[in-house]
């Protein structure tokens, strides 16, 4: 439960810097196009509100999660859209209350969760609630990416990209799994190795191995969340399967994205 904890008080504090940055907004300011092609600021929030609202759902009810998953993604149609779409007819203050409220449940669901010993169903394979809370901040500082740059603003970098960074690291077999890749045996000897903002290494893998991934950790973590374009980013890779894994490398789940062009901001 300690690990749950840390990563909760993590998921709190990342959701609470892009509450500040969307709780001044009026109408006008939420319809801010981003990054995303066709997502508003709007949808941005909405979309965090609908996974956690799915997120939630796999805490409390895992079959009905199920019989839900496989409904509403095999109708022909895009929840994920859909989910995003429902914050733009929205009032502003409603969509950032809708917003608050269903992430602090989530929050209290994971607890129970984890006292309860469950796995939690998803969209891949089942994870433990502590592995659902890393995905949720994750997601959470990905898409709050996105609206800084929209609103032009620099965000601080902060110790909380280890989550994130991990995430990415642990992911690399899904990103080749998902592009139709040979996947690297488990067992495949692969350093990583990211300079924190905390002025810390941050090490994955063992020390001598011949595939290795190096650079700052946030360029690692815009890079598996695809917020940058890997030739914008300060990372190097050494060895055949790293360097096969950087231009494809994804944390988060569903098909692969299209990620950022070469030189955009966001």
């Amino acid at each position: 439960m300690a690990e749950l904890t840390s990563l909760l008080d993590d998921l709190r504090a990342e959701s609470a810097d892009l509450d500040d940055l969307v709780a001044g907004l009026a109408g006008a300011g939420l319809a801010t196009p981003t990054p995303a092609t066709g997502w508003t600021i709007a949808h941005q929030i909405a979309h965090l509100a609908w996974t956690d609202r799915w997120s939630l759902l796999a805490a409390r009810d895992p079959e009905g999660f199920r019989a839900a998953a496989e409904r509403e993604f095999t109708s022909g149609a895009d929840p994920i859209e859909a989910g995003a779409a429902e914050g733009v007819g929205e009032e502003g203050a409603v969509l950032l209350d809708r917003w608050r409220a269903g992430r602090a449940e989530l929050a209290s669901a994971l607890r129970e969760a984890e006292a309860a010993g469950l796995r939690l169903p998803w969209f891949g394979p089942p994870m433990k609630p502590a592995t659902m809370a890393t995905a949720r901040l994750m997601e959470t500082w990905a898409h709050g990416q996105d609206v800084a740059d929209a609103l032009g603003v620099e965000r601080e970098p902060t110790g909380r990209l280890r989550q994130v960074a991990h995430l990415g690291v642990r992911t690399m077999g899904f990103a080749f799994a998902l592009h139709g890749l040979p996947v690297p045996p488990p067992d495949l000897p692969l350093r990583v190795e990211l300079s924190a903002p905390t002025g810390e290494l941050w090490t994955w893998g063992p020390e001598g191995a011949a595939d290795r991934v190096s650079g700052p950790a946030l360029d690692f973590c815009l890079l598996v969340t695809q917020r940058r374009h890997r030739d914008d980013l300060a990372l190097h890779a050494e060895g055949a399967t790293a360097s096969a894994w950087l231009p494809i490398a994804q944390a988060f789940a569903g098909p692969p994205g299209g990620g950022r062009l070469p030189g955009a901001a966001g």
